[in-house]
């Protein structure tokens, strides 16, 4: 079958690893893997060659195994270009606006500083898919622990202008909680209710709610509405600028 193959592997305690693997040219990569193992035993059952890391950010929980698998598959280690000297065994560095090419499929590298100040994000427009990181998750978004609130909402309003029918693979199985803190913000979103109430069916039968659509988290996910007027007025801040009213629902969720 052409197109992309998505295999997603759970890691540690909530981690998501993804392997994508291009079926036209038999190209694969992994995106942030937090270890070696797991990613290792996919790829032997598959007979899969990994040609490429991608990785996010620099984080020890998503490059835990960049130096072991690159020395058992002499793979390309591929991030941040400003991220250097952070990221374990970088090959190529990447920029806003850069390609990245997976064998026949192209990924827009998108600058999204915020939870760090060298976060990437990889969407592949013809596979409908977006890897982000810690920078949004389904119904949340990444603690800010080198950005600032207008940097953190700036890289939100980009990934929220992808189309509606972008899958978001986020790297953490966050949504349970955050659904539980989405509602205590914007009660009345009704599409946000019925989401949640979904979360938790998922979750109680021990499956992934990763990943989200874009659509989804438009219209349910705090972090991408703090310009929308029924949030603002939830929240006591009608009129205020955006980016404020971000920073004041980001301080809440830290400290739900």
């Amino acid at each position: 079958m052409p197109g992309m193959e998505i295999i997603q592997i759970p890691a540690l305690t909530d981690n998501y690893i993804y392997l994508l693997h291009d079926n036209d040219s038999g190209k694969t990569a992994v995106v942030d893997p937090a270890m070696a193992q797991p990613v290792l035993s996919v790829l032997n059952e598959r007979d899969w060659t990994l040609d490429y890391i991608l990785c996010t950010h620099h984080h020890r929980d998503h490059v835990g195994g960049n130096e072991d698998l690159k020395m058992v598959t002499r793979c390309q280690i591929v991030g941040a270009a400003s991220d250097t000297d952070r990221i374990p065994g970088l090959d190529l560095g990447l920029k806003e606006g850069d390609l990245f090419a997976l064998g026949n499929l192209t990924a827009q590298v998108l600058d999204v500083p915020g939870h760090t100040m060298g976060h990437i994000a990889f969407w592949f427009a013809e596979a409908e898919a977006l890897f982000c990181g810690d920078t949004l998750f389904s119904l949340g978004c990444g603690r800010l622990f080198e950005g600032t609130p207008q940097q953190m909402w700036a890289s939100l309003e980009k990934l929220r202008a992808l189309p509606d029918s972008t899958q978001v693979y986020c790297a953490h199985e966050y949504t349970n909680d955050n659904a539980d803190f989405a509602l205590s913000v914007d009660p009345a979103n009704q599409d946000l209710q019925l989401c949640a109430a979904e979360v938790k069916r998922q979750r109680e039968n021990g499956q992934s709610t990763v990943p989200s659509s874009m659509a989804i988290e438009k219209r349910c996910n705090p972090f991408l509405r703090p310009d929308q007027p029924d949030l603002q007025m939830a929240l006591g801040m009608t009129g205020l600028d955006p980016a404020s009213v971000f920073a004041e629902v980001r301080r809440r969720k830290d400290a739900f």
